[in-house]
């Protein structure tokens, strides 16, 4: 809020004193009225510092009205655990699908553009959104540059997107041809309340909007202290961003890889995803989901 201050008015004199204009004389003997420029200027100034205050508040609730009443409300929900026991089993491997060697990411011009044609193929038979299969891919062919004994495949990454985000549409969002959701993907607040953790606020509210606890962004849902630690540039344009789904596979891929880990063994899948989301359940639904479209893909 500004802070604003008046200009001194001249003592009142005489029975004019309970006047809101008072008639004086100028030094040419011509009788004149004090200006009521001061109190008008303060006025309009007050005005514009409301409206300003109102359209951020406006803005703000917009941003927040994009989160879901509970954590019940979760695209995970319409999904069903595969049942599976952590550790003795990885999803199929996707080989049938796999985006061809040597594009993707930063090794060709067009980045993840350059799997536009595999991935509207394999959209017709996964029901996965071409332009998040784009990003999927994208993000396998560059841990497979950057860590080639990883083995984290696309399938995965998609499982993980459809629980988390419905791959860029929770919310009502779409995904641009930019790769970036219509409206912004903001999950509950992080504040303890059933079924979720309490995290306070780590970046005063830059990407989540609150100021006062965290909560998880973009189609990966990304906590933001965690996106400062893995910022990816998927798409080649010199920013990370987590609303963007390049961006955001390109991360999660790299998270899910780290520490020299083997996506490709049971034990080394289901760390990676415990590492995501700690919960049997939650890495019962990635596996049934990563094994059923690396199944769709492949057939």
């Amino acid at each position: 809020m500004l802070l604003m201050t008046g200009a001194r008015t001249a003592p009142r004199q005489g029975s004019e004193a309970g006047r809101s204009t008072v008639a004086t004389t100028n030094p040419a003997g011509k009788p004149h009225r004090r200006s009521r420029r001061g109190p008008e200027l303060l006025l309009r100034l007050a005005l514009v510092t409301l409206l300003l205050l109102v359209t951020a508040a406006v803005i703000w609730v917009v941003r927040i009205a994009t989160v879901p009443a509970s954590a019940a409300d979760a695209p995970a929900d319409s999904v069903q655990p595969a049942a599976v026991d952590p550790d003795s089993a990885a999803p199929v491997e996707a080989a049938g699908a796999v985006p061809p060697a040597g594009q993707g990411h930063q090794g060709v011009q067009n980045g993840p553009e350059a799997l536009r044609p595999w991935a509207e193929r394999l959209g017709r038979t996964t029901g996965i959104p071409a332009r998040a299969l784009m990003a999927y891919g994208n993000a396998e062919l560059a841990v497979r540059t950057d860590s080639p004994r990883c083995g984290l495949s696309w399938a995965t990454l998609a499982a993980i997107g459809r629980v988390e985000s419905d791959h860029g549409r929770f919310g009502d969002a779409t995904l641009g041809a930019d790769g970036r959701p219509s409206v912004p993907i903001i999950g509950v607040p992080l504040d303890g309340s059933e079924g979720v953790r309490a995290i306070g606020d780590t970046d005063g509210g830059r990407y989540d909007g609150d100021a006062t606890v965290d909560r998880a962004v973009g189609p990966m849902q990304f906590i933001p202290s965690t996106w400062r630690t893995w910022t990816s540039d998927g798409n080649g344009d010199g920013v990370g961003d987590p609303q963007q789904i390049d961006d955001a596979a390109f991360a999660a891929a790299r998270y899910l890889c780290a520490d020299g880990r083997d996506m490709t063994s049971a034990k080394g899948w289901w760390q990676g995803v415990f590492s995501y989301n700690n919960s049997v359940a939650y890495g019962q639904k990635v596996y049934g989901l990563a094994d059923h479209y690396a199944r769709a893909a492949a057939g």
